[in-house]
């Protein structure tokens, strides 16, 4: 079968391997689509953590089901997802309900080789069903319950301002569960392009530009002068993640969703007097996943809002690069393997 791998960052090369044999609570996935996220573009450029090379991308996927072992309920032939953060199951992470943030945990695409093939060997227990959903939507589940889970570590409540920073397709998910959540969003970004896509596709009521305007004063004009109750970065920016403390209001919440090499810093006296609460975001379970289908088949999300590119599986080498450049608009890239 076809493979991409990336071989060292900036560099792409296509080659073939063997199909995967089936093995005992595993299944095969005839790959349909590959979304292109940030830890896939972050690899590429050779700034993502956790990360080695060579290494064959790919988790935002959707596909169909070939062949499977102990995957009750489960049919030959229909359209599925998957969860790609395959957990041991018995660590302390696994034994308290948080399988996401195992002690174990292989990311598929970043621990292990990903999607970027034509088919993949899964664990069975991974598998999500289609529920009648495109494979367009299906692959955009997996980008959607990260921004889904950061939305539920933060316990948003109806009504109170949720500052969302970092415009690009994990903070755009981040938007979207807030608001189904009940909050007054605010989306903060440099690109005034993305912060248009968020009043505009979103309809985002409230978008601060951090290169062009008084931050600090237009969050206290927002939110009449209380500053948000709850902050979310999604940019895996050092300078964003350190400002990003200065937003909160007093007795906020902090949830990083976004993630870089560096240290926090912060003032001690300034996070202490205000009681705040600082948390991560990783991944995300089951659960969040069901929850975005359910928007999804609801109406509440319409996942082609955010698909801006597509290409077909022969073109990614030469294309993925342009991905990188913010002047080319790209929220989500589609792969198509047909």
């Amino acid at each position: 079968m076809k493979i991409l791998t990336c071989t060292t960052p900036g560099k792409f090369e296509y080659g073939e391997t063997d199909m995967p044999v089936l093995t005992a609570d595993h299944a095969i996935v005839r790959i349909k689509r590959i979304g292109i996220c940030g830890t896939d573009l972050h690899a590429f450029e050779g700034t993502q953590p956790y990360f080695s090379y060579p290494r064959i991308l790919g988790h935002e996927l959707a596909g169909e089901l070939v062949s499977f072992d102990n995957a009750p309920g489960f049919t030959a032939g229909e359209p599925v997802t998957f969860i790609p953060y395959f957990n041991c199951g018995t660590c302390v992470a696994c034994r308290n309900g948080k399988p996401n943030c195992c002690t174990n945990i292989k990311v598929c695409g970043v621990h292990v080789d990903g999607g970027m093939v034509e088919y993949l060997l899964v664990p069975s227990a991974s598998l999500v069903h289609g529920e009648g959903l495109s494979m367009d939507a299906l692959a955009l589940v997996e980008p959607l319950a990260i921004g889904a889970h950061g939305v539920r570590r933060a316990g948003v409540v109806p009504g109170e301002f949720v500052l969302v920073i970092g415009a690009g397709p994990i903070g755009l998910g981040i938007m979207e569960f807030a608001r189904i959540a009940g909050a007054q969003v605010i989306a903060m970004d440099i690109n005034p392009a993305r912060l248009d896509f968020c009043k505009q596709k979103l309809k985002v009521a409230h978008t601060v530009n951090a290169k062009t305007e008084d931050v600090m004063a237009t969050l206290k004009q927002i939110t009449g002068d209380d500053m948000p109750t709850v902050v979310i970065d999604a940019t895996g920016s050092q300078q964003a993640i350190n400002g990003g403390f200065a937003y909160m209001a007093h007795g906020a919440r902090y949830v990083l969703v976004g993630l870089q090499k560096g240290e926090i810093c912060v003032s001690h006296p300034e996070f202490h007097k205000r009681e705040a609460t600082l948390m991560s975001s990783r991944n995300a379970t089951r659960e969040d996943f069901e929850h975005v289908i359910r928007c999804m088949k609801s109406g509440e999300v319409d996942p082609t809002t955010y698909i801006t590119h597509r290409v077909h599986f022969g073109e990614v080498k030469d294309e993925f690069e342009s991905w990188l450049n913010p002047a080319n608009g790209v929220i989500k890239a589609i792969v198509n393997m047909e």
